[in-house]
């Protein structure tokens, strides 16, 4: 990945995938899931980073 694309993985399209794919020997399905999970991430420690997000974490393990 190139130091831009590091910076701002939203700007990573399919050509892109494809490059980085074939540069890490690994499918483009296990990039595009990489992708989708810093994503997820990213989303659920912006949450985390409220009060009432922290609350409603907080809610969901003890209901486990």
């Amino acid at each position: 990945m190139t130091d831009k694309e590091r910076e701002k993985p939203e700007i990573i399209n399919g050509s892109r995938r494809l490059r980085i794919s074939k540069g890490c020997g690994r499918p483009v399905m296990e990039i595009n899931k990489l992708l989708r999970q810093f994503e997820d991430m990213k989303k659920m420690m912006k949450k985390m980073s409220t009060p009432k997000g922290m609350k409603d974490m907080e809610a969901l393990m003890r209901g486990k």
